[in-house]
């Protein structure tokens, strides 16, 4: 159970806190049904009931962001990669979770500078030739400062906030057990899939922490993008990066929210920044396969010559070459109006599950595509497409792999700032050419042949593996060692259930004997007396009284938690 396996008094208390927060925002029953209101009072740790009038007429997803704002930046951030999950969540959900921003205020230059005296070897006024005490930003995680290098290059100094790598781990082991948890209590939680979807969050801010490595991601495009001179990708400092600081070059022009001062005179042309901004995207995501997973408005900068510059690589997605072939396939589908091509698809992505209707699935895919039959390609919009894709997907409680789910949220962003800067910007028309050549490269002979030798590789190793393989299963056998793998999910459910019976069963198995016991003691002369009746035969009635009542709660307990579920 969650509260028994807890590492530390530090998780219990954190524990008590997130259970007091949600039962403050209405999800009071939730607690109980998961049966840690209990645990907690039999932990030592009370629960206060009690919450605000005016939650109650919140929204429930307004109450969830809430909630998440008040859990602080862990919870922010698992908020905000629930903003990404379009196939699980509805559009009224997305809205709010779109709404999260970690309200950090920034950690004074004293707090930091032991840290920064570790990881630069000395103060940075040292290190630096000049260095800005008061921050350029700050978020959950990090804040940045501005600094200038001996030879005059600006730079910005990332550092990571003192002691918040502990705080994350701390939650995220919460976040799990409260996950797997919810999977086993809660069935209306199923189709959300709490557990894989805190594995996925564990994994991105795990990546995250790690600033040395945001700086390989973006050296990789970097490297990645030389083919495109237009795009800029800001060069990092090694010398002086770490884990928990990076050193990047300083990044000038317009912001991405700035867009009123894109003008001709100032020598931008917002079409061309629009389809150089979709360029560089797509290429990331079709021919490398390491994308910048975030590219909102506050990650790009505008620079003269029509130039794009793209910071931030802290949350970036990877798509393997099975997987730039399957989305090859579905974009291509989509654009080209080919129903088939894309049910293929998604039935590959979302699995073959059990309780699902994939005829009526796919019957329904192929409607969708086929109604876009005959429509003009600048007519067509991308990200509404595959938006509308995993509102079908959702209806059939059908979830995309994670990689896929934040590539999706990427095609969003990009084909909206796109708008924003070119209201005749078209995601489609765009993507189509670089469609077509990537698939005549994926099937010219050169490749073709290349993919055909990987793959008699790998069929003469299985077949040199094959006799090794087929001996050790033939000795196991032998052996009688052959195991035979079950996941029963509620099988320790079952057996905690059979525990509890047992114990009651010898409970009143006791009980019986203090009643007969206790009744020979009464018809026994002489000896202490209490009441004027025979002590000992007093006393055992009485022991039989307490765990009669014992009994009777428990069982009533039991029936009413039933119940509820």
């Amino acid at each position: 159970m969650l509260i028994e396996t807890l590492d530390t008094a530090r998780d219990l208390g954190r524990l008590k806190e997130i259970l007091g927060v949600m039962v403050r925002h209405g999800f009071g029953d939730t607690v109980r049904r998961l049966g840690l209101a209990d645990k907690l009072e039999r932990a030592g740790q009370a629960l206060h009931w009690t919450h605000a009038a005016d939650l109650a007429r919140v929204e429930p997803p307004a109450q969830v962001r809430l909630a998440l704002e008040e859990l602080g930046p862990t919870f922010v951030k698992f908020g905000q990669i629930l903003a990404g999950r379009a196939d699980l969540f509805g559009p009224d959900w997305i809205a709010e979770f779109e709404k999260l921003h970690s309200q950090v205020p920034a950690v004074p230059i004293d707090a930091l500078r032991p840290q920064l005296r570790e990881d630069l070897g000395a103060e940075p006024e040292e290190v630096f030739a000049w260095f800005d005490p008061t921050p350029l930003a700050a978020a959950s995680i990090a804040q940045v400062h501005r600094a200038r290098l001996h030879g005059g290059t600006e730079v910005i100094v990332k550092i990571r906030r003192p002691g918040i790598a502990d705080t994350i781990h701390a939650d995220l082991r919460l976040l799990h057990r409260l996950a797997a948890l919810a999977e086993a209590e809660l069935p209306a939680a199923k189709p959300y899939r709490p557990q894989q979807l805190v594995r996925e969050f564990a994994r991105s801010l795990r990546r995250e922490l790690d600033l040395a490595g945001e700086c390989r991601q973006a050296e990789r495009i970097a490297i990645n993008m030389q083919a495109l001179p237009h795009i800029v990708v800001p060069r990092v400092h090694w010398e002086h990066t770490h884990e928990r600081i990076n050193v990047q070059d300083f990044i000038t022009g317009v912001p991405g929210n700035a867009l009123d001062a894109l003008t001709p005179e100032a020598g931008f042309h917002r079409t061309v920044l629009a389809q150089r901004g979709a360029q560089a995207v797509l290429k990331m995501i079709l021919e490398d396969g390491l994308f910048h997973a975030d590219p909102h408005p506050g990650n790009v900068f505008y620079q003269p010559g029509d130039r794009i510059a793209f910071i931030d690589f802290g949350m970036v997605g990877r798509l393997s070459q099975r997987r730039r072939d399957e989305l090859l396939q579905l974009l291509l589908g989509l654009v080209e109006h080919q129903p088939q091509s894309v049910a293929d698809v998604l039935l590959d992505w979302t699995g073959d599950e059990h309780g699902i209707n994939l005829g009526q699935l796919e019957t329904e895919i192929e409607a969708f595509v086929d109604q876009y039959h005959g429509v003009p390609l600048a007519q067509l919009s991308l990200a509404q497409m595959l938006g509308d894709v995993t509102a079908i997907l959702r209806e059939h409680h059908l979830a995309l792999p994670a990689d896929l789910a934040l590539l999706i949220k990427a095609f969003v962003a990009l084909e909206g700032m796109g708008r924003s800067l070119d209201p005749g910007f078209h995601m489609a028309t765009q993507a189509l050419p670089l469609l077509k050549q990537v698939a005549r490269d994926r099937y010219h002979p050169q490749a073709l042949a290349g993919r055909a030798l990987w793959a008699l590789r790998r069929t003469l190793s299985t077949v040199e593996q094959l006799p090794d393989d087929m001996a050790r299963l033939l000795r196991n056998a032998r052996r009688g060692r052959l195991q035979v793998g079950i996941d029963l999910a509620h099988l320790k459910r079952v057996g905690d259930q059979i525990d509890r019976s047992a114990n009651r069963l010898a409970m009143a198995m006791v009980i019986a004997a203090l009643i007969i016991g206790s009744s020979i003691v009464m018809t026994v002369k002489g000896g202490p007396t209490l009441f004027g009746l025979p002590a000992f035969g007093f006393l055992g009635f009485f022991g039989a009284v307490v765990c009669g009542l014992w009994l009777v709660r428990a069982i009533w307990r039991s029936s009413h938690q039933r119940d509820d579920d």
